[in-house]
Protein backbone atom coordinates (compact mmCIF):
# COMPACT_ATOMS: atom_id res chain seq x y z
CA UNK A 1 0.00 0.00 0.00
CA UNK A 2 1.35 3.44 -1.05
CA UNK A 3 1.82 5.68 1.32
CA UNK A 4 2.61 8.76 -1.27
CA UNK A 5 -0.11 11.51 -0.82
CA UNK A 6 -0.20 11.02 3.18
CA UNK A 7 0.47 13.73 5.19
CA UNK A 8 2.64 12.52 8.29
CA UNK A 9 2.82 15.84 9.86
CA UNK A 10 -0.88 16.17 10.30
CA UNK A 11 -1.50 12.67 11.51
CA UNK A 12 1.16 13.24 14.25
CA UNK A 13 -0.52 16.79 15.08
CA UNK A 14 -4.03 14.93 15.29
CA UNK A 15 -2.63 11.96 17.38
CA UNK A 16 -0.87 14.34 19.78
CA UNK A 17 -3.98 16.64 20.01
CA UNK A 18 -5.89 13.80 21.21
CA UNK A 19 -3.47 12.45 23.60
CA UNK A 20 -3.17 16.09 25.34
CA UNK A 21 -7.08 16.13 25.51
CA UNK A 22 -7.49 12.56 26.96
CA UNK A 23 -5.28 13.53 29.82
CA UNK A 24 -6.70 16.89 30.07
CA UNK A 25 -9.68 14.52 30.62
CA UNK A 26 -8.69 12.23 32.34
CA UNK A 27 -6.89 14.88 34.92
CA UNK A 28 -10.67 16.77 34.87
CA UNK A 29 -12.10 13.60 36.09
CA UNK A 30 -9.11 12.89 38.57
CA UNK A 31 -9.44 15.61 41.02
CA UNK A 32 -13.29 15.93 42.00
CA UNK A 33 -13.04 12.52 42.20
CA UNK A 34 -10.04 13.07 44.70
CA UNK A 35 -11.10 15.94 46.21
CA UNK A 36 -14.20 13.98 47.09
CA UNK A 37 -12.20 11.21 49.41
CA UNK A 38 -11.25 14.10 51.62
CA UNK A 39 -12.96 15.06 54.59
CA UNK A 40 -16.06 17.47 54.22
CA UNK A 41 -14.89 21.17 56.32
CA UNK A 42 -18.02 20.23 58.57
CA UNK A 43 -16.52 16.53 59.41
CA UNK A 44 -13.47 18.48 59.61
CA UNK A 45 -14.75 21.01 62.01
CA UNK A 46 -17.20 17.90 63.90
CA UNK A 47 -13.44 16.57 64.91
CA UNK A 48 -11.91 19.55 65.73
CA UNK A 49 -11.03 21.01 69.20
CA UNK A 50 -14.12 23.40 71.02
CA UNK A 51 -12.91 25.88 73.21
CA UNK A 52 -15.24 26.73 76.53
CA UNK A 53 -15.30 29.52 78.16
CA UNK A 54 -15.28 28.51 81.80
CA UNK A 55 -15.22 32.10 83.11
CA UNK A 56 -19.01 32.42 83.68
CA UNK A 57 -19.84 28.95 85.29
CA UNK A 58 -20.81 29.46 88.64
CA UNK A 59 -19.97 26.52 91.20
CA UNK A 60 -22.22 23.57 90.49
CA UNK A 61 -23.16 24.86 87.09
CA UNK A 62 -23.15 22.65 83.54
CA UNK A 63 -22.16 23.38 80.48
CA UNK A 64 -22.71 20.94 77.64
CA UNK A 65 -20.57 21.41 74.69
CA UNK A 66 -20.51 18.57 71.16
CA UNK A 67 -16.96 17.66 70.51
CA UNK A 68 -16.92 14.58 67.70
CA UNK A 69 -20.26 14.08 67.68
CA UNK A 70 -20.21 13.39 71.96
CA UNK A 71 -21.87 15.53 74.48
CA UNK A 72 -18.96 17.26 76.63
CA UNK A 73 -19.80 18.19 80.25
CA UNK A 74 -17.62 21.09 81.63
CA UNK A 75 -18.33 21.50 85.43
CA UNK A 76 -17.25 23.87 87.97
CA UNK A 77 -17.50 21.62 91.17
CA UNK A 78 -18.26 22.97 94.94
CA UNK A 79 -15.86 23.39 97.18
CA UNK A 80 -18.52 20.59 99.12
CA UNK A 81 -18.07 18.72 96.10
CA UNK A 82 -14.33 18.51 96.55
CA UNK A 83 -14.48 17.83 99.53
CA UNK A 84 -16.76 14.84 99.35
CA UNK A 85 -15.09 12.80 96.67
CA UNK A 86 -12.41 11.47 99.18
CA UNK A 87 -14.91 10.54 101.10
CA UNK A 88 -16.64 8.08 98.60
CA UNK A 89 -13.38 6.20 98.19
CA UNK A 90 -14.98 2.63 99.17
CA UNK A 91 -18.10 3.20 97.80
CA UNK A 92 -16.45 3.09 94.38
CA UNK A 93 -15.30 0.89 91.59
CA UNK A 94 -12.06 2.64 90.24
CA UNK A 95 -11.99 5.46 93.04
CA UNK A 96 -8.22 5.89 91.60
CA UNK A 97 -8.79 6.07 88.14
CA UNK A 98 -6.56 2.88 87.37
CA UNK A 99 -8.53 2.12 84.20
CA UNK A 100 -6.98 3.50 81.06
CA UNK A 101 -10.08 5.49 79.58
CA UNK A 102 -8.80 8.90 80.65
CA UNK A 103 -5.47 11.08 80.39
CA UNK A 104 -2.85 10.20 82.55
CA UNK A 105 -3.31 13.64 84.23
CA UNK A 106 -6.48 12.75 85.38
CA UNK A 107 -5.83 9.62 86.90
CA UNK A 108 -6.25 11.35 90.50
CA UNK A 109 -9.16 11.84 93.21
CA UNK A 110 -10.44 15.24 91.09
CA UNK A 111 -10.00 13.39 87.55
CA UNK A 112 -8.75 17.10 86.05
CA UNK A 113 -6.07 19.12 85.80
CA UNK A 114 -3.26 20.56 88.80
CA UNK A 115 -4.27 23.94 87.08
CA UNK A 116 -8.35 24.19 88.39
CA UNK A 117 -8.73 20.66 90.30
CA UNK A 118 -12.69 22.10 90.50
CA UNK A 119 -13.19 22.20 86.68
CA UNK A 120 -14.14 18.55 85.36
CA UNK A 121 -14.26 17.88 81.72
CA UNK A 122 -16.53 14.70 80.98
CA UNK A 123 -17.70 12.30 77.99
CA UNK A 124 -21.65 12.46 79.10
CA UNK A 125 -21.92 8.76 78.01
CA UNK A 126 -22.49 6.35 79.89
CA UNK A 127 -19.91 3.56 80.24
CA UNK A 128 -22.76 0.46 80.44
CA UNK A 129 -24.88 0.79 77.20
CA UNK A 130 -24.20 4.27 75.52
CA UNK A 131 -26.84 5.94 77.53
CA UNK A 132 -26.71 9.90 78.64
CA UNK A 133 -27.00 10.03 82.64
CA UNK A 134 -28.42 13.08 83.85
CA UNK A 135 -26.57 15.63 86.00
CA UNK A 136 -27.90 15.28 89.51
CA UNK A 137 -25.58 17.41 91.76
CA UNK A 138 -28.12 18.28 94.68
CA UNK A 139 -26.60 16.44 97.95
CA UNK A 140 -29.01 14.27 100.04
CA UNK A 141 -31.59 13.84 96.25
CA UNK A 142 -34.00 10.97 98.34
CA UNK A 143 -34.30 9.51 94.87
CA UNK A 144 -30.72 8.95 95.10
CA UNK A 145 -30.39 7.68 98.29
CA UNK A 146 -31.04 10.14 100.99
CA UNK A 147 -27.67 11.68 102.84
CA UNK A 148 -25.48 9.25 101.00
CA UNK A 149 -25.79 10.81 97.72
CA UNK A 150 -23.09 13.10 97.52
CA UNK A 151 -24.12 14.74 94.02
CA UNK A 152 -23.30 13.72 91.01
CA UNK A 153 -24.69 11.66 87.77
CA UNK A 154 -27.39 9.31 87.17
CA UNK A 155 -28.15 6.75 84.02
CA UNK A 156 -31.62 6.21 84.16
CA UNK A 157 -31.42 3.28 81.86
CA UNK A 158 -29.95 0.81 84.16
CA UNK A 159 -29.79 2.41 87.39
CA UNK A 160 -25.54 3.51 87.58
CA UNK A 161 -24.33 6.22 89.39
CA UNK A 162 -21.16 8.71 89.09
CA UNK A 163 -19.73 10.73 91.68
CA UNK A 164 -19.25 13.98 90.47
CA UNK A 165 -15.94 13.25 89.32
CA UNK A 166 -17.67 10.62 86.54
CA UNK A 167 -16.34 8.12 88.93
CA UNK A 168 -18.72 5.06 88.76
CA UNK A 169 -20.27 3.18 92.01
CA UNK A 170 -19.62 -0.13 93.08
CA UNK A 171 -22.22 -2.73 92.05
CA UNK A 172 -23.81 -0.81 89.13
CA UNK A 173 -24.06 -1.87 85.35
CA UNK A 174 -21.36 0.76 83.85
CA UNK A 175 -18.16 -0.95 84.55
CA UNK A 176 -15.77 1.77 84.62
CA UNK A 177 -15.87 6.02 85.07
CA UNK A 178 -16.99 8.19 82.72
CA UNK A 179 -14.77 8.55 80.00
CA UNK A 180 -12.19 11.87 80.55
CA UNK A 181 -11.58 13.37 76.70
CA UNK A 182 -8.07 15.05 75.99
CA UNK A 183 -8.27 18.79 77.58
CA UNK A 184 -6.02 21.33 78.26
CA UNK A 185 -6.46 25.47 79.84
CA UNK A 186 -5.55 27.66 77.57
CA UNK A 187 -6.15 30.00 79.85
CA UNK A 188 -7.53 30.60 83.35
CA UNK A 189 -10.96 30.95 81.88
CA UNK A 190 -10.88 28.62 78.63
CA UNK A 191 -10.58 25.33 78.38
CA UNK A 192 -9.60 23.46 74.93
CA UNK A 193 -11.09 19.92 74.35
CA UNK A 194 -9.99 17.65 72.16
CA UNK A 195 -6.11 18.31 72.37
CA UNK A 196 -3.81 18.04 75.35
CA UNK A 197 -0.80 19.00 73.86
CA UNK A 198 0.66 15.06 74.62
CA UNK A 199 1.09 17.21 77.75
CA UNK A 200 1.38 14.11 80.69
Amino acid sequence: MSTDGIDTSRRRFLLASTSVVGAVGVVGIAIPFIHSMNPSARAQAAGAPVEVDVSKLSPGERVTVEWRGKPIWVIRRTEQNMADLESLNEKLADPQSTMPQQPEYAQNLHRSRGKSPEIAVLVGICTHLGCSPTYRPEPGARDMGGKEWKGGFFCPCHGSKFDMAGRVYAGVPAPTNLVVPPFKFLSDSVVLVGEDGGAA
